[in-house]
């Protein structure tokens, strides 16, 4: 029998569309949570009905068809997309006691379910938050828009996972673009990874944050640079695409210059960059070092966070912190070299891409020569 004369399904078909008519989220669907709710909704339904009902494979594609005449301007309801939506409610019911540590952690979320009195909609929202992990869980998945959560579905196979990077989206307020960005450069798995001695250095609220400020490695592979690259090299590179070096360092960080001028007694120092957090109230000294970690370096670090204090932090400013960051480092040794510092320092990683030094000359030839031909060109064009 065909699923369209199949009456257990003509029976559903006919409730879903009420569901959807008479709540109030199709009046409202301009706001997100409204769309998520709708679509976690339909989601849960397929996942019963394919369970308790044997409608074939072919299923999908009719109920696609059938929403999409019912509700032609609504949009949404291809099989593709309600694929997803069996496919995300599946992946954040899975795994629901994983749910409870992470989730406090975001105390500032309130429900956004509709205050619509239809209680159609009210049964609708009790029964995602008891499937899907309770009411801050619930509240945390509808808050990020639809085309994130695709986003996830395709990149990310674990449960924590997803639920870091949706943590960080409301946080910074991150496009799809953005999103995907951050998850291609594995953030989940750099993020908190700096050797640091913020514990010892650093008032307890401010420790956790700078800890979790800092990755290792950084990215830093939308810049290339030959075998010989020098410190200036780096720095003047990461200035030129200073968005996405901001983008890399994450929210907060504000620039404030490069070769940032300090004068300690007679001598004149300058650090490589220099920027100021604003939720840490700090100034921020990033040091560039295009070889291994070696244990001076932290001595040179300390001495500029030292320096800035003195000169330039005013009263109301927290704490000066240094970021070293370096080719690459044993984390052994650095903890041993931050042992006895008291200033707060973090030693990471970075990665750019490299460049050969003989493909980067013959690139130099090659731009000397076009050169030339242009020049030629322009001499002949003046002669006729």
């Amino acid at each position: 029998m065909s699923i369209i004369q199949n009456a257990g399904y003509k029976n559903w078909l006919r409730d879903l569309k009420s569901t959807i008519q008479e709540s109030q989220i199709k009046a409202a669907l301009a706001v997100n949570t409204q769309l998520i709710i709708l679509y976690f909704y339909i989601g849960s339904q397929i996942v019963e009905k394919q369970k308790n009902a044997k409608w074939g494979s072919g299923f999908i594609n009719q109920l696609s068809k059938d929403l999409k005449a019912e509700f032609p301007e609504m949009g949404g309801f291809s099989s593709d997309n309600i694929r997803f939506m069996q496919r995300a409610y599946l992946f954040y019911n899975q795994q629901v006691s994983l749910f409870a540590r992470p989730v406090q952690q975001i105390n500032e979320l309130q429900l956004k379910s509709s205050k619509s009195t239809e209680k159609d909609e009210s049964l609708i929202v009790a029964q995602l938050v008891q499937q899907l992990g309770g009411k801050d869980f619930f509240n945390l998945i509808i808050t990020i828009p639809w085309g994130h959560h695709t986003t996830l579905l395709r990149k990310i196979k674990d449960v924590k996972e997803a639920l870091f990077y949706i943590s960080k989206t409301i946080e910074n307020n991150w496009s799809r673009s953005v999103l995907e960005y951050q998850i291609e450069t594995n953030l989940f798995y750099r993020q908190g990874k700096a050797v640091t001695n913020f514990k010892n250095s650093l008032p307890a609220i401010q420790s956790d944050l700078a800890n979790e400020l800092l990755k290792s490695p950084y990215n830093f592979e939308f810049i290339t640079l030959s075998e010989r690259v020098k410190e200036k090299d780096l720095e003047q590179k990461l200035i030129q695409h200073i968005s996405q070096f901001l983008l890399e360092l994450g929210k907060g960080f504000a620039y404030m210059g490069r070769q940032f001028q300090l004068k300690v007694g007679s001598k004149e120092y300058r650090t490589d960059l220099l920027f100021y957090h604003t939720k840490l109230k700090s100034y921020i000294v990033i040091e560039l070092k295009i070889k291994e970690f070696e244990p001076e370096f932290i001595g040179k670090i300390n001495f500029y966070i030292s320096a800035i204090n003195e000169l330039v932090k005013d009263d109301f400013d927290g704490p000066t912190i240094g970021i070293l960051l370096c080719k690459n480092k044993d984390d052994f040794e650095v903890e041993f070299a931050l042992k006895d510092v008291n200033n707060p320092i973090g030693v990471s990683e970075y990665r750019y891409k490299e460049l050969p030094e003989n493909i980067k000359e013959n690139l130099s030839t090659l731009e000397a020569l076009v050169s030339e031909l242009k020049t030629l060109a322009e001499d002949e064009k003046q002669e006729k």
